[in-house]
Formats: structure tokens, C-alpha cells, sequence
């Protein structure tokens, strides 16, 4: 295995990674394992991308059809902990956790939540203690 390599530079790890740069304020999991994915996983993570795309707000490569400057990084994962009431969605860093989400929610936590900041209380199952952004 090749050594990994050590970038100290700031502006070459900028180019390399151009979300170093980007005004992130939160993160978005949702779960597409085994148990989410048979309840809607896919096409809840399916519609976080259109909408979050649509708005101008999923933080990623253009060339994908994202913002390298946008505010909200969406990742797929395969748990957050309670598939057994899926679809699990969690938005960091305000460590809300919400169940049972279905696509038709999605514009809804993206609106409230993303947005304006306002947990969707219907769907949260989990919430900690707002965070000052």
C-alpha cells in the first residue's frame, strides 16, 4: 500500500477539496440499509437530492448538478440506529433524528428544518438542543 499523502498547503487542500470553502451549516443522513430501504429509503434519499438540487442548496460537484458553495451535504448511509422504524433521516449538527419518513415529507423537513430551522415535530423522534448557526 502506498503512503497516504500529508497536504499542509490550505489553498492546494482547497482545490483538491473545494467544500473546505463552502458555508456548510448541516449535514443530512438517511438510511438506505436493509430495513429502510424496504420502507421508501431509496426514494426518501431520491428526494432530498431533487429537492435539495433544485433549490441550490446540495453542497457538491457541478459537474453533478450541485453547488460547490452550497449550504447542506446529504450522505446516503446503511444505519442511523433505528431502522426497525424507518425511513431514519438526521440532520446534523442539530442531532434531530426523525422516523418513519416518506418521500412526501421530505419538501416539509427541507422547508422547516433546513431552511427556517424549525424541527418537523410530527416526524421527530430525537432532538437536542438547538444549535446557534
Amino acid at each position: 500500500m502506498a503512503k497516504p499523502k500529508f497536504i499542509k498547503d490550505r489553498v492546494e487542500l482547497e482545490k483538491l477539496a473545494p467544500m473546505l470553502k463552502a458555508p456548510i451549516k448541516r449535514q443530512v443522513f438517511v438510511c438506505t440499509g436493509k430495513s429502510c430501504a424496504a420502507v421508501g429509503g431509496k426514494e426518501v434519499m431520491a428526494e432530498f437530492d431533487r429537492i435539495l438540487v433544485e433549490k441550490g442548496i446540495r453542497q457538491g460537484k457541478e459537474t453533478k448538478g450541485r453547488n460547490p458553495m452550497g449550504e447542506v451535504v446529504l450522505t446516503e448511509c446503511g444505519s442511523i440506529g433505528f431502522c426497525s422504524i424507518g425511513t431514519a433521516v438526521m440532520v446534523y449538527p442539530d442531532g434531530t433524528m426523525y422516523g418513519q419518513v416518506q418521500p412526501e415529507d421530505v419538501a416539509e423537513i427541507v422547508e422547516e428544518h433546513l431552511e427556517k430551522g424549525n424541527v418537523v415535530e410530527r416526524l421527530a423522534l430525537i432532538q437536542l438542543e438547538k444549535p446557534q448557526i
